[in-house]
C-alpha cells in the first residue's frame, strides 16, 4: 500500500487435532485469501500446523514427520507470492523439541523462530514437551521440509520497507518480552503466534497487554490464537485475532466462532516512525542490554493497490461515546487546577476574563467558575468584562451578559467603540475602510482594557485563544494572543465546542444550558466587522481560514502523526467523503501549511498555558521552531495535489 500503510493478518485456522494433512490444507485456503485481500504479512497460531493440544503426541515420530511434510506442502502451495506468512509448528533440533515459528516466502523458509518462554504451569506444562529456544544459538543452519533453514531466537525480518519480528504465545507474557528487544533493535511490526485458552476476565487483560505492548515498544503487533477444533477435554480456546498499533486496537476477529477467520488492517508505519524519533528514551533503551537480533532479508513485496480498511475518526481530539464523558471531566480538571496552581503561587483571588459570547470566552470562563469554587473563593472574584464594539451582534452581547450573571460573576461593560474611533484619528485611519488595521485596532483595544482593569483589581487576565487559533495565527498579535495566563492554548476547536456543550449538559440547571447550547450553536467570529442589516453575524470565521473540522483534522496528523500533506490529503479525501470534496480540502490544507509556517512567531512567545492532549503548540514544550523555517517543500506538495 502507499502513504506508509502495510497492511498485515491474523488468520485463526480450523483445527483438527493431530492431523498436520487436514490442517495445511486450511492454512493454505487462508494464506490465499490474505494474499487476494492484499496483507502482506499473515500470521497464524501456535503449533498450527499440528494443533496445540496434541499432548504427549508431540513426541511421536509420526506427527513429526507428518507436520514437517505439511510445511513442505504449505512452501509448495505459496511460492507464487511474495506474501510472507508465519505458521506454528513443532520442530526437532538436535536432540530436544522446540515450539516453533516459521517465516515463509515464495517457497522458501526464511528463519525459524523458537518460542523463549515455555510455561510450566496450567493443564498444559508445556515443559513436558518443549525446551526453550532463549539459548538457541545455532552457527550452521538446520535442513527442515527439505531446506537449509537459519534457527534460533531473536530474529529481525526486513523486506526493505519495514521490518518485523516474531514472537509466540507466552513470550508476551514474560517479565522481558522478546518483543521489546526486537523493537529496540530495529522491529517495527511485531507478529504473535498463539494458543491462548479462554478462562473469564482474561480476554480484556489480554487486549490491555497488547495495547500496551505495542504502545510501549511503539510498534504494530499482530496477534493470532488456536480457535475452533481444539481439543476441549480441559480447556476451550476461542480464536483471538487482533492488530493492534501503538496503544491502540486497530482490528479483532470474533471470538467462540465455528468458522476460519482472517482480519486484515493497516499498520501505519509514518506514525510509529515519528513516535520514535520524537521519543529519546526509546533510543536511550537501546544500549547493550538484550540479545543481540539475527537480521535476515526477504524478497522485496510487491505493493499492492488495496482499500484502506482502518478508521480515522473526523475529530481525532474528541473522543467517542462512553470515553467523551470522561475525558472532558479531565480536560476541566486539568484546566482548573493549572489555573489554581498558578493563582496560590501569586497570591491572586481574582481574574478578568472577556467575555464575547463565544465558545472560547465561555470555555475559559466555566473552567475558572470550576477553580475558584474548588479554592473556596467567591465568584465576584472573576471579572467578566464585555467589550461590545462595531461588530458585536445582540445574540453575542446578550448570553454574554446573561452567562455572567447566572455564574455568578462581577459583570463590567466597557464600550471599545469610542476609543477605537479616536485611535483611528490618531493613526489616519478611515473607520469606513475594514482591512486589518480596522480589526486588530478593536482586538489591541480590548486586550489593554484588560490588562488595565487587571492591574487595577490585582488580578491577571485569563487568555482564551484556543489551539487551533494559534496553530492557524488566527490570533491579532499582542491582541487576543496575548494574557498572562492562556487557559485554552492546548485545547482544539472542535474540542472547544465538545467541552461546552458537555458542561452544559452536566453541571447546570435548564436555564444556563439553555445559554450555553445557544454559544454552542452561534457560527464562530471575532466579531470586528459590523453586522448584517439584521443584525445577525457577518464575518464567520470558517469562510475565511476554513472549516476548523479540517484544520482539526490537519493539526492532529500533521503534529502528531508527522504525516506529509500527500498522506493527509489521503485520509482527508477518505475520511471526510461526500462532506468535501479533493478540490476543497486541497485548498483549506494549503491554506493551514502556509498560515502555519508564516504565523509561528505568534506562538514563539506565548503566555504561560497547560498542556491538555497529546498536541501542544508551546514554546517551551512540544514545538521548537524558528519563526523563519520554509514552508517551501510542504507548499510545492500541496500544489502537486
Amino acid at each position: 500500500m502507499q502513504h506508509g500503510f502495510i497492511k498485515v493478518g491474523a488468520a485463526v485456522p480450523l483445527v483438527s487435532v493431530a492431523d498436520p494433512t487436514y490442517n495445511v490444507e486450511q492454512l493454505i485456503a487462508l494464506a490465499h485469501r490474505a494474499h487476494e485481500e492484499g496483507a502482506e504479512v499473515t500470521v497464524f497460531p501456535e503449533l498450527c500446523i499440528t494443533g496445540y493440544t496434541c499432548g504427549d503426541l508431540f513426541t511421536q515420530q509420526t506427527l513429526l514427520q507428518e507436520s514437517e511434510a505439511a510445511i513442505a506442502r504449505f512452501a509448495e502451495a505459496t511460492k507464487v507470492y511474495d506474501t510472507l506468512y508465519i505458521i506454528g509448528a513443532p520442530i526437532y533440533v538436535c536432540g530436544a523439541l522446540y515450539n516453533c515459528a516459521l517465516v515463509l516466502q515464495q517457497g522458501r523458509i526464511l528463519g525459524i523462530v523458537p518460542k523463549c518462554y515455555i510455561p510450566n504451569y496450567g493443564e498444559f506444562n508445556e515443559r513436558r514437551w518443549f525446551s526453550t529456544g532463549y539459548n538457541l544459538r545455532m552457527e550452521d543452519n538446520i535442513c527442515y521440509a527439505g531446506q537449509s533453514v537459519h534457527i534460533g531466537s531473536y530474529q529481525i525480518f526486513h523486506t526493505g520497507r519495514y521490518a518485523f519480528g516474531v514472537e509466540i504465545c507466552e513470550d508476551l507474557w514474560s517479565v522481558t518480552p522478546p518483543s521489546s528487544a526486537l523493537a529496540l533493535q530495529g522491529a517495527e511490526i511485531i507478529f504473535n503466534l498463539s494458543a491462548s485458552d479462554e478462562v473469564t476476565g482474561k480476554h480484556d487483560y489480554l487486549r490491555s497487554l497488547l495495547k500496551q505492548q505495542s504502545a510501549r515498544s511503539m510498534a504494530g503487533y499482530v496477534y493470532t490464537s488456536s480457535g475452533y477444533g481444539e481439543s476441549t477435554t480441559d480447556l476451550v480456546f476461542a480464536g483471538k485475532a487482533f492488530v493492534a498499533e501503538n496503544g491502540a486496537i486497530l482490528a479483532e476477529g470474533e471470538r467462540f466462532c465455528f468458522d476460519a477467520q482472517l482480519i486484515c488492517s493497516e499498520i501505519d508505519l509514518d506514525k510509529l516512525r515519528m513516535e520514535r524519533r520524537g521519543n529519546t528514551t526509546f533510543a536511550t533503551a537501546q544500549a547493550d542490554l538484550y540479545p543481540k537480533a539475527t537480521h535476515i532479508h526477504t524478497a522485496p513485496v510487491t505493493e499492492r493497490e488495496s482499500v484502506l480498511t482502518r478508521h480515522f475518526a473526523q475529530l481525532p481530539f474528541v473522543p467517542q461515546g462512553a470515553e467523551l464523558d470522561s475525558h472532558c471531566n479531565e480536560v476541566f480538571n486539568i484546566q482548573s487546577v493549572a489555573l489554581a496552581k498558578r493563582l496560590t503561587h501569586i497570591h491572586c483571588s481574582k481574574v478578568v476574563i472577556g467575555i464575547s459570547g463565544g465558545l472560547d470566552s465561555t470555555l475559559a470562563l466555566l473552567a475558572t467558575v470550576r477553580t475558584f469554587d474548588r479554592l473556596q473563593l467567591p465568584r465576584t472574584g472573576i471579572i467578566g468584562v464585555t467589550m461590545p464594539g462595531f461588530g458585536t451582534t445582540d445574540r453575542t452581547y446578550q448570553n454574554a451578559l446573561d452567562l455572567m450573571s447566572h455564574l455568578g460573576v462581577s459583570l463590567r461593560e466597557i464600550s471599545i467603540k469610542d476609543a477605537c474611533i479616536q485611535h483611528f484619528k490618531d493613526i489616519e485611519h478611515d473607520i469606513d475602510v475594514h482591512d486589518t488595521t480596522y480589526e486588530n485596532s478593536q482586538a489591541r483595544e480590548r486586550t489593554q482594557l484588560l490588562m488595565d482593569v487587571a492591574n487595577r483589581e490585582n488580578a491577571i487576565v485569563i487568555g482564551t485563544g484556543d489551539l487551533s487559533e494559534l496553530a492557524l495565527g488566527w490570533a491579532t498579535y499582542n491582541g487576543d494572543h496575548m494574557s498572562m495566563y492562556g487557559m485554552n492554548a492546548g485545547i482544539p476547536k472542535t474540542l472547544v465546542r465538545h467541552l461546552v456543550q458537555w458542561e452544559a449538559e452536566h453541571s447546570y440547571n435548564a436555564e444556563v444550558r439553555s445559554i450555553l447550547l445557544d454559544i454552542v450553536n452561534t457560527p464562530i467570529s471575532p466579531e470586528l466587522i459590523p453586522a448584517k442589516a439584521d443584525g445577525t453575524i457577518k464575518q464567520k470565521t470558517e469562510d475565511l481560514v476554513g472549516p476548523y473540522e479540517l484544520h482539526d483534522f490537519f493539526i492532529y496528523h500533521f503534529l502528531r502523526s508527522g504525516y506529509r500533506p500527500k498522506k493527509i490529503y489521503y485520509l482527508a479525501c477518505l475520511t471526510f467523503e461526500g462532506q468535501y470534496d479533493a478540490a476543497i480540502i486541497k485548498k483549506w490544507l494549503t491554506t493551514f501549511f502556509r498560515r502555519f509556517f508564516q504565523q509561528q512567531f505568534k506562538r514563539s512567545c506565548l503566555p504561560d498555558g497547560p498542556k491538555v492532549g497529546s498536541v501542544s503548540l508551546s514554546p517551551r514544550g512540544d514545538w521548537r521552531m524558528p519563526s523563519d523555517a520554509s514552508a517551501a517543500s510542504w507548499l510545492a506538495e500541496c500544489e502537486a495535489l
